[in-house]
């Protein structure tokens, strides 16, 4: 190994590289967390929103002022506070400038500052700034020796460690970060019912986050819209500091005449870009997925108007609506976690109590000590009235000390017993201050300051005095940001009982575009969906060695029930099924049929018909088809089979039944001779030792009994009441022309598509 060499007086130190790796991420990840992400809760404010509303005041860019060029802020900014890059700062600059980023601006911009639709600003040499009446209250008495000032990067400066706050910044503007292991989200409130809360929680120190609430009703967004999350979820968030607030669009339906109509978005979601959600919507209009809407149109000049043709005016708009809040941004959701920086730079998650807690507890302390600043100088100044007073008694010996002494001041001191700093006050003094009048003012300004001590000293030894000061302090903001001010009216609609809610079905459906399908389930278990009703079943292409089991026309806003051997209906949705141009999916992706189950039958579902089940043991009943849907992949279980198996599912059309079995019998009796159930094993349906059911069907008398054959060819049997007995006898041999099948229908859907289409 070499030699190391070292920078004169340099050492090199040896440690492990984990632990020296540690050290350094750790020191990153503190950096981060208190000079970037998380903002004090005093302030509300991160170091570079900090460092800009300083170097602007420095600036005197104060409300009345004359506006700045951006440019110039910034390079006081990077060159005095913070060394960063520039564009980051003016970053920071434009988001204090922008109503819609801000609920209360702290910077006045002139020039383009972007918009809601996600353009950016202008460069900072083509745009000027000044301070806001809030940003004023801020850093309002900032050099009355409120705050501590630290050193700056370089030594040359010094800089707040943090502002007055006399405005609730935090809550009012909210805040946003990602630091390391950790983040913070907090939206915008309302500055007239935070200062209300603050001052009920100055009145009852004890006060429950729920009797703030009373005052706080939720985030106030400077895009407005509407929140409508619980209000006990809201309080759950408030209590503990994490949570999350549902905003919605608000919208409003435009009558246009002859019953049609469009609906208009006047306010969108808080950070959503508007460009972006009218191109979201296009993509979903082009990708078919919303059904219900016809056309999206931005009219938007300076206020947001986004127009929404629906696709019939027999739509509900409250429908299309919730259809919308589902797929796009018209509806987002806003985090709140409440992690700050405590007054000794911890970051911890606090309640809302906690957060105003800790703004008031900032309050008081910069009454106190700007009331010791004050007194401090009232002292001194009472201190110099005191040396005028004594020595307008004998003006002409001052005057001659002054003009013909050596060493005046020392003179003045010894002969009038003077401080130090009365005599150089006296020696400071203009010829002009000698004047008798002089006197009389000096007197009644001593006077003065004697009463205003009084109240300083009074401030200073009372803590109830010092809340009265910072409650009529709190009020006074309270009244300039108040619910009749253009800037302090309450944005954000706080509505949950007015909200029409759709359930999650009937939005799926929404969303869900209306075509005729022709649903295919193949012998091997393979399940396709062919759009339209006009397809010829035995033209259409299986696997080698593959066949149709089961075809249904329906719509792909159809839900299909299907029935298996395992005694369970499953539920499958049309719209997800695969279209026709392959082979398709497999079934049990779909329904969740367990490997020893095989399907019995599939159909259309209707939740007001009722079915027939049935085991090959000969034992049945009678089910409501809304009793049995699945909500579950699973499925349902209805007849309990035990060891055997079902074999058959068939609609109840009819007031009679028709039994089949192996012992080529067949029984009729009534639909009302076999009970209704929800589940279970069943009762007998058809006697006979050893027979086995083979299939089932019900028919309307007046049709009478029909069956098809193999060849697709449907029978009429008028005769059949000679089969006709109670329910579990053994029945009759089945009539001439019977499938020696013994089914009704036969196994090959081709077959049965045909009679049905002769029919």
């Amino acid at each position: 190994m070499g030699d190391v060499f070292t920078p004169e007086g340099g050492e090199i130190f040896e440690e492990p590289f984990d632990e020296a790796l540690s050290k350094r991420y750790l020191a990153y990840a503190l950096s981060t967390i208190t000079q970037r992400a998380l903002p004090d809760a005093r302030d509300g404010l991160k170091p570079v929103h900090r460092r800009i509303l300083h170097a602007m005041r420095v600036l005197k860019l104060n409300p009345r002022d004359a506006f700045k060029k951006s440019a110039r802020i910034v390079g006081d900014v990077i060159g005095k506070f913070h060394p960063h890059g520039d564009q980051a700062v003016y970053d920071a600059l434009v988001r204090l400038a922008q109503d819609f980023a801000s609920r209360y601006p702290l910077v006045e911009g002139q020039g383009n500052f972007g918009n809601i639709d996600g353009d950016g600003a202008a460069a900072m040499r083509y745009t000027e700034t000044r301070l806001t009446e809030a940003a004023e209250l801020l850093l309002q008495d900032i050099d009355q020796g409120t705050v501590d000032f630290r050193e700056t990067y370089d030594g040359s400066e010094e800089e707040p460690v943090v502002l007055p706050a006399a405005f609730p910044n935090l809550l009012a503007n909210g805040a946003t970060g990602i630091a390391v292991g950790m983040a913070t989200s907090i939206p915008p409130h309302n500055a007239y019912e935070l200062c209300r809360a603050s001052r009920t929680l100055i009145a009852h120190p004890d006060a429950s986050v729920a009797q703030l609430l009373r005052s706080v009703k939720g985030p106030d967004f400077p895009t407005g819209g509407i929140c409508v999350e619980s209000p006990e979820a809201i309080r759950e968030a408030y209590e503990t500091g994490r949570g999350g607030f549902r905003l919605r669009a608000r919208w409003e339906i435009e009558d246009l005449g002859r019953g049609t109509w469009q609906i208009v978005v006047t306010e969108i979601p808080y950070q959503v870009q508007k460009s972006k959600l009218v191109e979201r919507i296009a993509q979903l209009l082009d990708q078919k997925k919303l059904p219900l809407l016809e056309d999206v149109r931005d009219e938007s000049a300076e206020d947001i108007r986004l127009v929404l043709v629906p696709r019939s005016k027999n739509v509900e708009p409250e429908l299309l609506m919730a259809a919308l809040f589902k797929m796009s941004e018209l509806e987002n959701r806003i985090s709140l976690n409440l992690n700050v920086l405590d007054p000794s730079g911890t970051p911890r998650v606090m309640s809302l109590k906690d957060v105003l807690r800790i703004w008031l507890d900032h309050r008081r302390e910069v009454v106190v000590r700007r009331a010791n600043t004050r007194l401090a100088k009232v002292e001194d100044r009472l201190e110099v009235l005191a040396g005028y007073i004594i020595v307008y008694a004998d003006l002409d010996e001052v005057i001659r000390i002054i003009r013909f002494e050596d060493e005046p001041k020392a003179k003045l001191m010894a002969h009038f017993d003077l401080s130090d700093r009365q005599a150089e006050a006296i020696l400071n003094m203009r010829l002009r201050a000698l004047r008798k009048l002089e006197e009389l003012e000096i007197r009644k300004e001593e006077a003065s300051l004697k009463n205003e001590r009084g109240d300083l000293r009074t401030l200073i030894g009372s803590e109830p005095v010092q809340w009265e000061k910072v409650d009529a302090e709190i009020a006074e903001v309270e009244a300039a940001f108040g619910p009749k001010t253009a800037i302090g009216a309450r944005r954000t609609e706080i509505n949950t009982a007015g909200i029409v809610e759709y359930d999650a079905e009937a939005v799926a459906e929404s969303l869900i575009v209306r075509e005729s399908i022709l649903v295919v389930v193949s012998q091997k278990g393979w399940i396709r969906a062919l759009k339209g009703h006009s397809h010829d079943i035995g033209a259409i292409v299986f696997k080698e060695g593959d066949s149709a089991l089961f075809t249904v026309k329906c719509e792909t806003v159809d839900k299909l029930i299907l029935f298996a051997t395992d005694g369970k209906f499953y539920a499958i949705d049309a719209s997800r099924l695969p279209g026709g141009r392959g082979h398709g999916d497999p079934l049990r992706l779909h329904a969740g049929l367990p490997e020893d189950a095989a399907p019995v039958a599939l159909f259309r579902h209707e939740p007001e018909r009722e079915l027939l089940i049935a085991s090959r043991a000969g034992n049945g009943f009678r089910v409501k088809e809304a009793d049995v849907f699945a909500t579950k992949k699973g499925g349902k279980q209805a007849l309990n089979v035990g060891d055997g198996e079902a074999i058959a599912c068939v609609p109840v059309t009819g007031s009679k039944i028709a039994v089949s079995n192996t012992k080529k019998r067949l029984l009729i009796f009534d639909v009302a001779d076999l009970p209704q159930m929800a589940r279970g094993k069943g009762v007998r349906l058809m006697g006979g030792k050893g027979a086995e059911l083979l299939d089932v069907a019900t028919f309307d008398p007046a049709d009478g009994l029909a069956w098809i054959d193999g060849a697709g060819r449907r029978h009429a049997f008028e005769d059949w009441k000679d089969w006709e007995g109670k329910r579990a006898q053994a029945g009759m041999a089945r009539p001439r022309g019977f499938p020696k099948t013994g089914k009704f229908m036969p196994a090959d859907p081709v077959a049965v598509a045909r009679a049905m289409d002769s029919a």
